[in-house]
């Protein structure tokens, strides 16, 4: 089992969530738990190794796609939140633009706030879980600000 700190796990989940699954890739050390950055837009200045993407001594970050909280968990929350508009939401997913649509309708409701805070909740929960099934150990490093893993 290699440890990681959490800190650096969160920042690297939302890297690679910043774009559309596989523009951005974060991979874990096996052996050192060092996270290496990889961008398809543009070059990081960082070294990476050669075999980092063909190696079993590196594991990709995943996309929270890749975890079933796309679009998904969206529909979740509306369906508990806002049921009786649960087909304009699933409308709203339907179209390109969909996130900014969806978080204008739950500012227009109230829910935005609530939906921060329950996106972050289940995400964080998602990528600890990763975590444990691959081995990895989250180190919680005092004085290391939180930033939270969802993306606003």
């Amino acid at each position: 089992m290699v440890a990681v700190n959490r800190y650096d796990i969160e920042l690297a989940f939302a890297f690679v969530n910043s774009g559309a699954p596989m523009e951005h890739n974060a991979y874990i050390s096996l052996d050192t738990g060092q996270i290496y950055w990889v961008s398809e837009l543009s070059p990081i200045e960082e070294e990476v190794p050669d075999d980092l993407e063909t190696s079993d001594r590196y594991i990709a970050l995943p996309h929270k796609n890749e975890l079933g909280l796309g679009r998904n968990l969206a529909l979740g929350f509306a369906e508990d939140e806002l049921p009786d508009r649960y087909h304009e939401v699933q409308a709203i997913f339907r179209r390109k633009g969909a996130y900014g649509r969806f978080k204008g309708l739950l500012e227009s409701v109230g829910l935005l706030e609530k939906w921060y805070k329950f996106e972050e909740a289940t995400l964080d929960t998602a990528l600890r879980e990763w975590c444990a099934a691959n081995d990895i150990e989250i180190i919680e490093t005092p004085g290391e600000p939180s930033e939270g893993i969802a993306q606003r």
